[in-house]
């Protein structure tokens, strides 16, 4: 949030209305898994991707989150979440819905439980918010599926919860499959709901 404001300061400083504009440019910027861009951005492997060395907007605002609170990855025995874990590093890309071509934010989850729990889910992340069973916040386990509004409407982005308030997800255009902090005021805000699936879940046959 730093690095937003001091760059939005320094434009408004030398000119208010080029400060404007780069203040719009940015948070126009800040979109999630729906990016309409289907140039896949480059990468590193892990959770603990380097945003500078990309151009992942959502992952340059938050200043990437680093794994320092206790969350031990392989302690995570969830199957669903287990497997969205082993494609730490995946590159995003619009449309994506496998390791080679690389995810957006549904493909992630969509090929994550369909090897993990055997189910076919819809493409889109307001499609996969229709199933599973809807969830509290206060609530939330390992593994539950977590929705966000990030492009306007209410599931535009979906991650997979992993407990301590993180969750895995594929972000933007030039980011990668990472680790994020619910906690956050960017997610914070952004939070919708969250529902959780299992192999009994009954998907509707496309």
């Amino acid at each position: 949030m730093s690095v937003f404001l001091a760059t939005i300061s320094h434009f408004r400083s030398s000119s208010p209305r080029l400060g404007w504009l780069v203040a719009c440019a940015l948070a126009l910027a800040l979109t999630g898994c729906a990016d309409s861009n289907k140039q896949a951005g480059s990468g590193i492997g892990g959770y603990a991707h380097d945003w500078r060395s990309s151009t992942d907007p959502i992952g340059a605002f938050l200043n990437r989150y680093r794994n320092g609170s206790g969350l031990i990855i392989g302690d995570i025995n969830h199957p669903l979440a287990a497997q969205a874990l082993t494609h730490l590093g995946i590159r995003y890309r619009w449309g994506g819905k496998s390791p080679e071509t690389g995810f957006d934010c549904s493909g992630l989850v969509l090929y994550s439980a369909q090897q993990s729990l055997g189910l076919k889910l819809p493409p889109r992340a307001d499609d996969i918010a229709k199933y599973g069973d809807t969830v509290k916040r206060d609530d939330l386990a390992v593994g539950d599926l977590v929705f966000f509004n990030t492009l306007g409407t209410r599931y535009s982005h979906v991650g997979v919860y992993l407990g301590q308030d993180k969750f895995v997800h594929s972000p933007s255009r030039g980011g990668v499959v990472r680790i994020e902090d619910m906690n956050l005021r960017y997610w914070t805000m952004r939070y919708t709901g969250a529902r959780r699936l299992s192999p009994a879940t009954e998907v509707a046959t496309r």
